[in-house]
């Protein structure tokens, strides 16, 4: 009976959320709100009696650094964009548990929300910083760090009727997260790519990519969401420039330019007016369309086609009722299926696809 009730739940939170994609193509707000981007939610990971990774010496908890990048963060944000409204999860060493963090940008109708966190792994060669959003994945290389992060649920009272029946340590939980859907897919994979260039420039600058994971606090939130990984506290390297407080800043000033790089894309997109008509691709007519090729994301709207989200590829949109399906395009289906080994490090979403008389399938 309780396996039950547990796929029922199951079946009807997938079934709104599948629904609600149908329904809404695009993030919808109020008519008479500001539709720009005003307000951002900080989340510094753990907190209170949940130190988060600690230092093999046990001096150094990621705690206090996430709180410190966040704050450094924060204030660059509000100092330069003083109409932003900025939101902390939390201002001082306390314990939020993953759902209130999700409804603390909830009420406050964020348009963002950014989950900062130091990742540890068995062995000291792991280094540098990764982006993650939510999405299916292969729950594999990223298993020790899904796992570790969403267990803060277990320090919870009542995280069972707080996630549905979710239990971190049981694999089979995981079915409930590839049931979901995110209809801010597209533009939390836009952010994750700011962030990914951005950090390529301060003092931790190894990149580990961009990748879809099973994270919890993600999936509880309305609004494009990522969740930053800013370096490991069990490399030395990235340990030394996280314990500096001149490695916190330049580490907090960086992605304070992957949101200002977000933020002017995200208001641009309200401006019909601001791309330059020359830049913008033609969405091909879906009689035109036929061939192969590697989808790597979908959009509610025209992009410039040398804009850095494609990474340095050429892609072209096909028009898709209300949305555009970005593809890059091979001469063949193997063409195709070799070019998804190579873009898939990149677009972690991708999928090889062909394309006739304009509908676009799966290979």
């Amino acid at each position: 009976m309780k396996t039950l009730q547990y796929t029922v739940r199951i079946l009807t939170a997938s079934f709104f959320a599948v629904l609600s994609c149908f329904l809404l193509p695009f993030p919808l707000r109020a008519a008479d709100d500001d539709l720009r981007l005003k307000t951002v939610v900080i989340d510094a990971g753990h907190g209170g009696h949940d130190p988060g990774c600690v230092s093999r010496d046990g001096r150094v908890k990621e705690k206090t650094i996430n709180l410190d990048i966040a704050k450094k963060l924060g204030a660059r944000i509000s100092e330069a964009y003083p109409d932003v409204k900025v939101i902390y999860t939390r201002t001082d060493d306390v314990f939020i548990p993953l759902v209130e963090r999700a409804a603390i940008a909830n009420r406050n109708n964020a348009n963002l929300f950014i989950s900062i966190h130091v990742n540890a792994a068995t062995t000291s060669q792991a280094h540098g910083y990764s982006a993650h959003i939510l999405g299916k994945d292969k729950f594999s290389s990223n298993q020790d760090l899904v796992r570790r992060e969403n267990s803060v649920i277990l320090l919870e009272e009542d995280y069972s009727t707080n996630y549905q029946g979710f239990d971190p340590n049981d694999p089979e939980s995981f079915i409930f997260f590839n049931l979901m859907q995110n209809a801010y897919y597209e533009q939390s994979l836009t952010f994750a790519a700011d962030v990914e260039r951005e950090l390529k420039n301060g003092p931790i600058k190894h990149s580990r990519g961009i990748s879809q994971n099973l994270f919890i606090v993600l999936w509880k939130t309305t609004m494009p969401a990522v969740l930053v990984e800013v370096g490991f506290m069990s490399n030395a390297a990235d340990q030394k420039i996280l314990n500096t407080a001149s490695g916190r800043s330049g580490i907090a000033s960086q992605l304070f330019e992957a949101f200002s790089a977000f933020k002017k894309n995200y208001d641009a997109s309200l401006d019909y007016d601001s791309v330059p008509s020359s830049d913008v691709p033609s969405a091909a007519e879906p009689d035109t369309v036929r061939g192969f090729g590697v989808q790597i994301f979908v959009l509610s709207k025209l992009i410039q086609s040398s804009d850095e989200s494609f990474k340095g590829y050429d892609a072209f949109p096909v028009r898709s009722g209300n949305v555009y399906k970005y593809i890059i395009p091979a001469s063949s289906a193997d063409e195709a299926r070799k070019l998804f080994d190579q873009v898939k490090r990149k677009f972690p979403g991708a999928f090889p696809v062909k394309i006739l008389d304009g509908a676009v399938s799966a290979l």
